[in-house]
Formats: C-alpha cells, sequence, structure tokens
C-alpha cells in the first residue's frame, strides 16, 4: 500500500522524487521520505504525516544527489512517526519497501546477535541491516542483495541504494508491484505507472520473484533462481497530466463528475449500439457449459461483485458464488472443472485478490480478471481480462472505478445471457438499449448535486445512518454505507430492506436518517412496505427513485431525489452516483479529508 520510487538521472533528484510522491500519496499518506546518495554517502529527508510536511522539510534543508529514492508509508509495523518513516538506512545501505516482512522478528533477532542496532519498530529496517551484513561479509551489492532475497519471507517491492555507488540501484518484487522505467540515460523504479508517467513512457513491469540491477545504461532482470530473464518493455499510455483536479475542490468530485465519460468509454471497447448487441471477446471457455461463476473481490469491487451475482443470475441464468477475497482461500473451497472464476479490482495488485486468482488457477479455473490498470498483476496472470476504461482514481474513495465496473459486469451479464440463448434478440436489444442510454442519464443524476449538499447538512449531525435496498439496490446500500463510513466518519450500515424488521428495526428513532434506494422495479411494493414500517417509527427518510415511485410514496419521505426511469437493469449504475455524492458533501461538511482519509490507502497491497 506504501508508494515507491526511484531515479537515477543527470540532475538533482530530490523535487522529481518528491513529485512522483505526489502521484503515489494515494497508496499511503502517514508519513513520507527521500533519500539521496551524496559525496560518497547517504543522506535522507523525513517527516511525518502528509507529504506536505516533507516538502516544507526539504525547503528548508535541500537534498542533493542524481540518485535517489523515496517512499509514501501506510503504517504496518511501527507507528507512522518519523523515526518509523523510510527510507531506512545503516549508513551503508539505504532503501524503501512495501510489503510485509513476515520473518522479521527472527531475522532481526539474528542480526542483532551479530551486533546489529535497530534504531526502529518497522519490519523494512531488518532488510536494510541483511543487506549491508551480506556486504560486510565481502559479497558485491548484487550478490548480498541476492543472498538477502533468498532468506525474507512474506511480501514486498524493494529499491536499494549503495553508499559510494552512485550509478547503481536494484528494486525486487515478491507480492507487491515494481516497476522499471526507461529513459535517456536515466532510469527508474516505481510502484506504478502512474508514479513515472511524466519521466517516461517506457515501461518494463517485474514478474513475480523478479530483482533488477539497475544502472544508467539500463536494467538486468533476474528471476527468483537468480538466473538473467528478459522481460517486455512496453509503452503505456499513463499520463501525468490525467491525475490533476481541474478546477474541482477535490479528487473524488472530479472522479464523480467523470462517470458519464468513462462509462462511455468503458461500454465503447464492448457494446455495439448500432447493432445493439454485446461483443466479447474470445472466451477461453463456452459459456453454454458454465455450471457456476465465482465473484471474488474486496471492499467497493465486492459490491460490484454483489450487483453482478444478480445480473448472471437474472438474466444469464448462471449460479455465482461470491467471496470476499480475504476469506475465499482459506475455506479451502472446491471448484468445479472448467469453472469460471472472476476476480474484480480497480488497481489488479490488491494482495488478497491476487492470492485468491492463485489459488483459482490451482483449482483448474478459467481466470477473468476486470480491472482497470491492463498491466497489473492480475491482468498479467489472467486468462482473460475486461478492463474498465475510468483513467487514474486518485481519491482513495472509489466512485468512478465502482460504476465502471458495473458497466462491464452489466455487459458480461448481457454477452452470456445471448450465448446461452437465456434471453431472446428483443431483449438483448433492449438491456443494450438501456445501457446505452447510462453515461446521458448520469449527467442527469449529476443535476441533483446541490440538493444532496443541502442534504447532507442534516446527514452529518447524524451519529448513525442506515442504508435500505433490495435487489440490485441492497448492494447500492451497502456501497452508500462504505462511502460514508469511509471519508465521513459516520457509522453507517446497508441492509436489505427486508431484513430490517429482523434487529435493525431496532436502531430506528428521529435521529437515524434512513436512505432509502427504491427504483420502480418488480421489489418496489415490498421496499415500499419496509420503508413505512421505517416511517411509523419515526425515521427521517431520504428517498431515492424515480418519478412513479416518488408519486407513490414521496409524500411519506422527509426528502426526495427523483433520478431518471430506467430499465430496473441498468438502474444500480444510477444509483450509486446520488450516495456518492451525499457521503462526499457530508463528509465536505464535516471537514474531514475527502480523498485521503484517515487510516486508508487506495491500493491495498498487504494482506
Amino acid at each position: 500500500m506504501c508508494g515507491i520510487i526511484g531515479i537515477i538521472g543527470k540532475h538533482e533528484v530530490a523535487p522529481l522524487l518528491v513529485d512522483g510522491l505526489k502521484r503515489l500519496e494515494y497508496r499511503g499518506y502517514d508519513s513520507a521520505g527521500v533519500a539521496t546518495l551524496v559525496n560518497g554517502g547517504i543522506d535522507r529527508r523525513r517527516a511525518e504525516g502528509k507529504l506536505v510536511n516533507l516538502e516544507s522539510l526539504l525547503g528548508h534543508e535541500p537534498l542533493p544527489g542524481t540518485i535517489g529514492i523515496g517512499h509514501t508509508r501506510w503504517a504496518t509495523h511501527g507507528a507512522p512517526t518519523e523515526n518509523n518513516a523510510h527510507p531506512h538506512s545503516d549508513g551503508r545501505v539505504v532503501l524503501v519497501h512495501n510489503g510485509i516482512i513476515e520473518n522479521y522478528l527472527e531475522l532481526r533477532k539474528e542480526l542483532a546477535a551479530e551486533g546489529c542496532h535497530f534504531e526502529t519498530e518497522t519490519d523494512t529496517e531488518v532488510v536494510a541491516h541483511l543487506v549491508s551484513s551480506f556486504l560486510a561479509k565481502g559479497k558485491s551489492p548484487r550478490d548480498a542483495v541476492a543472498a538477502a532475497l533468498k532468506r525474507i519471507e512474506g511480501a514486498f517491492a524493494l529499491a536499494i541504494l549503495f553508499a559510494g555507488h552512485d550509478d547503481l540501484m536494484i528494486g525486487a518484487r515478491r507480492g507487491s508491484p515494481l516497476a522499471v522505467g526507461y529513459g535517456d540515460g536515466e532510469m527508474y523504479l516505481g510502484s506504478d505507472a502512474l508514479a513515472l508517467a511524466p519521466l517516461t513512457s517506457r515501461i518494463c513491469y517485474l514478474e513475480e520473484g523478479d530483482w533488477a540491477v539497475v544502472t544508467r545504461d539500463g536494467a538486468t532482470v533476474y528471476d527468483e533462481a537468480d538466473r538473467e530473464v528478459k522481460r517486455e518493455v512496453k509503452l503505456t499510455a499513463t499520463s501525468g497530466a490525467m491525475i490533476g483536479k481541474g478546477n474541482y475542490p477535490h479528487f473524488m468530485l472530479k472522479e464523480i463528475y467523470e462517470q458519464p465519460a468513462v462509462m462511455g468509454d468503458t461500454m465503447q471497447a464492448i457494446l455495439n449500439p448500432w447493432n445493439q448487441c454485446v461483443t466479447l471477446p474470445d472466451l477461453p471457455f463456452d459459456p453454454t457449459l458454465l455450471s457456476r461463476i465465482t465473484i471474488v473481490a474486496c471492499g467497493t469491487s465486492y459490491y460490484a461483485g454483489m450487483v453482478g451475482k444478480y445480473w448472471f443470475e437474472r438474466v444469464a441464468r448462471i449460479p455465482v458464488e461470491l467471496d470476499i477475497a480475504s476469506e475465499f482461500r482459506y475455506r479451502g473451497a472446491d471448484m468445479p472443472a472448467g469453472g469460471m472464476a472472476l476476480f474484480i479490482s480497480q488497481s489488479g495488485e490488491t494482495a488478497d485478490t491476487l492470492a485468491a486468482l492463485r489459488y483459482a488457477r490451482q483449482q483448474g479455473q478459467h481466470v477473468v480478471s476486470l480491472v482497470n490498470v491492463p498491466e497489473s498483476s492480475m491482468a498479467r496472470e489472467s486468462d482473460l481480462v475486461l478492463r474498465t476504461k475510468a483513467g487514474p482514481e486518485i481519491g482513495v474513495a472509489s466512485t468512478k472505478a465502482f460504476t465502471t465496473q458495473l458497466t462491464v459486469l452489466a455487459c458480461l451479464a448481457i454477452g452470456l445471457a445471448s450465448k446461452r440463448g437465456a434471453i431472446d434478440r428483443t431483449r438483448e436489444a433492449a438491456l443494450c438499449q438501456a445501457l446505452t442510454e447510462v453515461p446521458s442519464r448520469a449527467n442527469e443524476v449529476l443535476t441533483h448535486d446541490e440538493q444532496l449538499a443541502d442534504l447532507a447538512n442534516e446527514v452529518a449531525e447524524a451519529r448513525d445512518v442506515l442504508y435500505l435496498g433490495r435487489g440490485t439496490g441492497y448492494p447500492i446500500a451497502l456501497e452508500g454505507a462504505l462511502k460514508l463510513k469511509e471519508i465521513s466518519y459516520i457509522h453507517a450500515e446497508g441492509y436489505a430492506a427486508g431484513e430490517m424488521k429482523h434487529g435493525p428495526i431496532a436502531l430506528i428513532d428521529e435521529s437515524v436518517p434512513i436512505i432509502v434506494i427504491a427504483p420502480s422495479d418488480d421489489l418496489f411494493d415490498k421496499t415500499a412496505s419496509n420503508m413505512q414500517e421505517a416511517i411509523a417509527r419515526g425515521a427521517r427518510v431520504i428517498f431515492l427513485s424515480d418519478k412513479a415511485g416518488i408519486e407513490k410514496l414521496g409524500t411519506m419521505a422527509a426528502a426526495t431525489i427523483e433520478l431518471p426511469t430506467v430499465d430496473s437493469f441498468v438502474a444500480p449504475i444510477l444509483y450509486a452516483i446520488p450516495v456518492q455524492l451525499l457521503a462526499y458533501h457530508t463528509a465536505v461538511h464535516k471537514g474531514t479529508d475527502v480523498d485521503q482519509p484517515r487510516n486508508l490507502a487506495k491500493s491495498v497491497t498487504v494482506e
């Protein structure tokens, strides 16, 4: 979850390192630091808290040097203090690390017995001392790293510099992503292409277990067995210009407003509006023989998978098993031979989901990934990649990644249903037409921004908030509650509306706002009954529905948001937007950090 950047450059690199860390701060912002080689030695600047603190420190204490590494931290081992901030050094070796060293206590005890003195609470410092111990035994930097990697257990991406070696940087990865960037007489390491976007478009992605020896002339890559290997250098379209906030006060709001465009971009690659059909890529399986789909994901992506479960079962008539990635493989589930396993992740690097993918591979599944980063580990390890085209998402609370995931899942459900004969040509055309209209309908939803901002003033005063929905409205209720928790720190829960009277109804009083997600579908009347049960107990309901729904029940609610009348199939995509906006404006009203909420990071690359 931490962000890493390394540069062997021609000019002073500290400003470039900080600039790269700004593009990676979504990965962690508990502390930050940079280190360079100066006059044959190592010099560092580190600061607790957000990157602006490091910038301020460098303003007072500039850091020269043409080779350096930088890090922005999400704390795992050790409190988020300046002392625990990366880079870590013993004076001979300096490094930055993303991941968790599982056997660090064992190594620390061993190294302490050899006379090593530890200054931090982190697992990372152990690696610096371990590499240095091999240097002290006469090994070269390259051989010292090779030996150290064989002793380390756990997940890591590392960037390492050595005192007295101003043309050498070594990177390594196991379980956490790391990319090598190629420039003109300059070389780079980064957690992802976004870190290196303004510096180079030529990227080599290290594979699992790889490590690379980097100089100004290029990089030599070795696999886990220390054999020299070739890894393809690709051109990436990622641009540093893609991550600006423009005229928006927060990335989250900008990304909410980008949704109509990016949903259109996403479906353009898979849905033909003229023929009103979905053109699926070549499938690695026969869809008519699918007995089950297994969907695995975390967080917001899990809720996208939950909507997908409804679609696959109701439209394509395929049974679906849905599981949280962090739990899935520990059940030791038996998976049907030749089954399809679908893994959903914005980054394509989520540690739990990636581990679940590998478990499914061992179980003989056809592995399909739905990701926003086509060069990610999950994409590279899949039989089929379904790509969202959301562009970089910097706000930690996912918005446009979620709705583009739903867009792809909807297309996939239609495509599979057609191939299996579960829907006729007329219904396929109707569903495609409804999906084609989603971007313009999403623009209509955004016109309620000001009204939702007003409602947020009331929600911001609550201690608890409930979200209710049925059918595909249920996962949207869960997602709405998650968004509110993430960025406003208000306790919120999403429930299937029919479950309210099995316990949650006890929480209801006039101080608990209830957001009801209720498009006019075949479950509307049942949702309406649950809403009336809540109102009878003093609840103040914010009612999200379409014209017909509001005409039936709008007068009973404390407030209503009228959404476009659409086919119920696409309703969850549109109803996701107002719950995003409500969470956003509530957080703004409370004065919390919208884009970088406390304790969170964007890409969860540790278990």
